[in-house]
């Protein structure tokens, strides 16, 4: 079965995360999340609220990472999936999310990227 992976951290925007990742699953893939370590991630949901000129903040869906970015061996994958949300922020600087968005654009394998993710 073809891997697809996703890359992100704490923050990302959870439907963002989520929808993509259920899908996959849906289209037959398998697909793992990698984070700057194997935890509990926390995902954010950005809305509006009367009154204010930008959106909030606020919890949304925690969710087990399955791979940590050092560990990732992208040559594994057929695809790259990157959520938006305040994760981009952080995990841009990271050398290994670097290394395997490298290995994606270099072999032209597909690259999503939603919302804040081309940061």
């Amino acid at each position: 079965m073809p891997k697809i992976l996703i890359v992100t951290g704490d923050a990302a925007e959870s439907l963002e995360v989520m929808y993509p990742y259920q899908r996959l699953l849906e289209e037959g893939y398998e697909v793992d999340i990698a984070a700057p370590s194997v935890k509990k991630l926390q995902f954010v949901v950005h809305d509006f609220t009367d009154g204010f000129d930008t959106y909030t903040e606020k919890a949304g869906y925690t969710w087990p990472a399955d791979v940590a970015f050092a560990d990732v061996d992208p040559a594994q994958y057929v695809a790259l999936v990157i959520p938006g949300g305040r994760a981009p922020e952080y995990i841009r600087n990271d050398p290994d999310v670097q290394r395997i968005v490298r290995h994606f654009m270099g072999a032209d394998l597909p690259v999503a990227q939603l919302c804040h993710a081309p940061q």
